[in-house]
């Protein structure tokens, strides 16, 4: 039976029987602090899809769902008190939006039968399924972010990196460091020089590192910054006069906020994409009849179509259609934690259905198993047109360097099994 013939059937079951508690999905929100102006779209979006699909779908599989906001203010300790807070409440599946807070929650999600997403951030091992087996980092990873950078930089240089020089300048936290040990062994591949430049928390002070590359005169600059880190690192790119177009950002370091207050000199910056941005997707239609023109959105309105909206979009799309495959496998619409993980576990995105849902050529489909938690490594690079203030895709998705991550992903993981007395095993 086809997932949409199945969730047809539960609706009908559940239409003569009584009704369902609603699928509750925490949002581990950052409204406050120095994140704020990008945990907000990120926020909005999730809500927002899901204020949806109860105004035209009735929920899924006929339950309504329901997103439980917590505020973190991207601190650690506030997110671990808003796990605890709200998994008694039928949580479904957090996503953290941290990787300080992802790191935390691991032991305790795993013990609890609840199942984490980490959508491109987080322990970047955890894609090995078999060792984590309540954590998912799909459609890719921070291995897999480093290495579609080195391969768009190998392309840009007909092919060879030998003797160039690269910095990377990185949040000093778990989030930052995460690329460090790909890109050393990108480094020995290709044989390029790699420098690293931490900057600390909140990253407004820069100065020192954006004069060290101005003497280094590196052939590319890598970011892996967040928050007002990453406009700052623009304006002192500008400053030094680092041409924007060897500059090149994380997927967390590539949104409207790191490039508008820099204004023109923001011109021509790059940065890694999981998704194509813009509003122009079927699934926007339905959000302004149902959300937007209902009065119901999240938000002010002002985010739709930017880079971490769509983000928040994606994020939720992806966890109704794990609830659905979850409602699928179990034959019930009244589904569990520890279903929704089977169902995150057995998740196959289709370009087919991304065409269903409204976001066709939105990003490429991928399958998870449990040896792959981690999607199809894919990522693009995109490009700000600062007159037009808008990002452009200017490539496809590009595939990561298995060959180098995945032996690094083998060697984390079994470290942690060895660490955790975890016995490697798909269930």
């Amino acid at each position: 039976m086809t997932l949409k013939l199945t969730t047809l059937a539960l609706g009908a079951a559940l239409a003569a029987g009584p009704a369902l508690a609603d699928l509750v999905f925490p949002s581990l929100d950052y409204r406050t602090g120095p994140y704020a102006a990008n945990g907000i779209p990120v926020a909005d979006a999730y809500a927002d899809y899901f204020t949806m699909l109860n105004a035209r779908d009735g929920g899924i599989g006929g339950v309504m769902t329901r997103v439980l906001p917590c505020e973190t203010a991207y601190n650690t300790e506030k997110g671990v008190e808003c796990y605890e807070a709200t998994k008694s409440e039928g949580a479904l599946v957090y996503q953290p939006y941290s990787t300080g807070i992802t790191y935390q929650l691991i032991p305790k999600a795993t013990a609890d039968d609840i199942p984490i997403h980490s959508m491109g951030y987080g322990r970047t091992s955890a894609a090995n399924g078999k060792v984590f087996s309540h954590v998912f980092n799909y459609p890719a990873n921070y291995w897999d972010g480093a290495s579609v950078a080195v391969k768009y930089m190998l392309n840009e240089e007909g092919g060879s990196l030998e003797g160039k020089k690269i910095a990377l300048i990185y949040h000093n936290s778990a989030f930052g460091k995460e690329p460090i040990r790909t890109l050393e062994e990108l480094s020995k591949k290709h044989g390029f020089e790699l420098s690293l430049l931490p900057v600390d928390h909140p990253g407004q002070e820069q100065k020192s590192q954006w004069l060290q590359i101005r003497r280094d005169k590196p052939d590319y600059v890598v970011m892996w910054g967040w928050g007002v880190m990453n406009q700052v690192a623009i304006q002192e790119a500008a400053n030094i006069r680092f041409p924007m177009d060897k500059f090149i950002g994380v997927w967390w370091s590539g949104s409207e906020n790191d490039v508008l207050p820099v204004g023109e000199n923001a011109d021509g910056y790059k940065a890694l994409a999981l998704t194509a941005p813009g509003d122009e997707f079927g699934v926007y239609e339905d959000l302004k009849k149902y959300v937007y023109d209902e009065g119901k959105a999240a938000g002010n309105g002002d985010q739709m179509g930017t880079v971490l909206y769509n983000r928040g979009l994606y994020a939720a799309m992806l966890a109704a259609e794990a609830a659905r495959t979850a409602q699928e496998i179990h034959g019930t619409a009244d589904i569990t934690s520890g279903m929704m993980r089977d169902g995150m576990e057995a998740l196959e995105i289709t370009e087919e259905r991304l065409a269903e849902l409204g976001f066709a050529n939105f990003a490429p489909g991928f399958k998870v198993t449990c040896e792959n938690h981690g999607g199809n490594g894919m990522g693009a690079v995109q490009q700000w047109d600062a007159s037009a203030q808008k990002w452009t895709l200017i490539t496809d998705f590009i595939e990561s360097d298995s060959d180098v991550i995945q032996p690094l992903i083998a060697e984390d993981s079994a470290a942690y099994a060895a660490e955790n007395n975890i016995e490697e095993g798909c269930n």
